[in-house]
């Protein structure tokens, strides 16, 4: 078997650098929450792949699922050919919509193409183009993705020009000095000075920022921007690729505050580690476009969506809603002890929905000054110490976990005892 520098040197050698690695090791084989390396090390997998593996690796009834729907074929093209896991798959999500009313799903491959194309459907519902996106949001990718996105680096540099028509208001984030109050003021301005409310199709938002650094998005913000929506006939998007499927002791974030989205983007946990993504609308929003103008080669691959009806399955038989609670004030509880200590770096903002749990490495304690540089450290010694970790934020300094919510209470410990260890290094 080949040397995770063996390895590295070929991906050096074979792959862009563009397509950047977090970790210098190769994985060669993993089972729920715990990673196997190239050279045999074990690790304990606090990042989930991106928060893919809510139900863990390799789930027993999902990889049965998808076993049992190899036998029968792998791909027609739903346009070409449909198949019932597709219809099934869609039946089963308009039941969780987080919305009243009649619901359809479409089906896609990637987050990306889900958030691009319910700015498609919301332009081709609403006659309008425009579309407000949060500062810190990530959104994907694609052209009109990173247009969406509100972090210039590294996703935007270089890539020049991006969609027009696509405006941002600062996210609240009350460390910084950001309001709710700010938010809403700027979103007023925006509408006097660039784009006024009856050119805006959507508002996309994140109920908990990803990539921006798992902030999550006060009520009062959301049931302010749904009255506004309301008002001025814009359609209103959650975006849920990060943080749907069981993550934050919801099927979906948005929940926790009661406001009722008109679309709402899913992916990543979806399927258990296989591509798969979708739209969830309100019926008439989703039947505005005429046919044909919606699809995918692999979207909605019969494969996946198999994944996805034992994904659902197992959040359901598995509890994973309250799974996901108590992982998380088993990792809060842990982490305010750790941040009394004076030997590790200083730590802020413990923060997190369900177990959507994260931290912020700062420069001195009692302080919010973030430190992007010693939290990149940090990741590194976990990857040392056995733990794969990752990192995001506006400045980096943010610590995000990512743990299954299948794992045992032993190795959740476990990974925060080399977390620990990783922050005192």
């Amino acid at each position: 078997m080949s040397s995770n520098s063996d390895l590295l040197a070929r991906r050096m050698a074979a792959v862009p650098r563009g397509v950047s690695t977090a970790a210098p090791v190769f994985a060669a084989r993993a089972e729920n929450a715990e990673i196997w390396d190239a050279e045999g090390k074990r690790y304990v997998d606090f990042a989930g792949g991106i928060a893919v593996l809510n139900t863990g690796h390799r789930h027993p009834k999902i990889m049965a699922a998808v076993a049992r729907q190899l036998e029968l074929y792998t791909h027609t093209a739903f346009q070409v050919m449909a198949y019932e896991p597709y219809v099934e798959l869609a039946e089963r999500l308009n039941a969780l919509a987080p919305f009243k009313g009649p619901a359809k799903t479409i089906l896609f491959t990637t987050g990306a193409e889900a958030a691009e194309n319910a700015v498609k459907m919301a332009r081709a519902a609403t006659g309008r183009s425009a579309v407000i996106a949060f500062t810190g949001g990530f959104h994907g990718r694609t052209l009109l993705t990173m247009a969406m996105t509100g972090k210039v680096l590294p996703y935007k540099r270089a890539f020049a020009p991006l969609p027009s028509e696509v405006y941002h208001v600062p996210f609240p984030i009350p460390h910084y000095n950001t309001t709710v109050e700010d938010s809403l003021k700027a979103l007023q301005f925006l509408f006097k000075a660039d784009v006024e409310p009856a050119r805006v199709a959507a508002i996309i938002i994140e109920p908990v920022q990803g990539e921006g650094g798992f902030h999550t998005a006060p009520p009062e913000l959301l049931k302010a921007l749904r009255k506004i929506c309301d008002d001025n006939g814009i359609l209103l998007i959650a975006d849920e690729i990060q943080s749907g499927f069981a993550r934050t002791g919801k099927m979906f974030a948005i929940e926790h505050s009661g406001v009722e989205p008109d679309l709402v983007t899913i992916a990543k946990s979806l399927a258990g580690g296989f591509p798969l993504s979708g739209v969830i609308g309100r019926a008439a929003i989703m039947d505005a476009t005429e046919p044909g103008g919606l699809g995918g080669t692999y979207a909605g691959s019969p494969v996946a969506c198999a994944a996805a009806l034992a994904v659902l399955d197992v959040i359901r038989d598995e509890k994973l809603l309250a799974r996901a609670d108590a992982i998380g004030e088993r990792l809060k509880q842990r982490l305010h002890v750790i941040a009394k200590r004076n030997d590790t770096a200083p730590i802020a903002a413990i923060r997190g929905q369900g177990a959507m749990i994260a931290f912020d490495i700062v420069k001195s304690r009692g302080a919010h000054d973030p430190d992007g540089d010693a939290a990149k450290r940090v990741t590194t010694q976990a990857l040392a110490n056995g733990l794969v970790l990752l990192s995001c934020g506006i400045y980096g300094e943010t610590i995000r976990i990512l743990v299954p919510l299948t794992a045992s209470d032993a190795i959740v410990d476990e990974g925060l005892d080399r977390l620990e260890k990783a922050l005192v290094s």
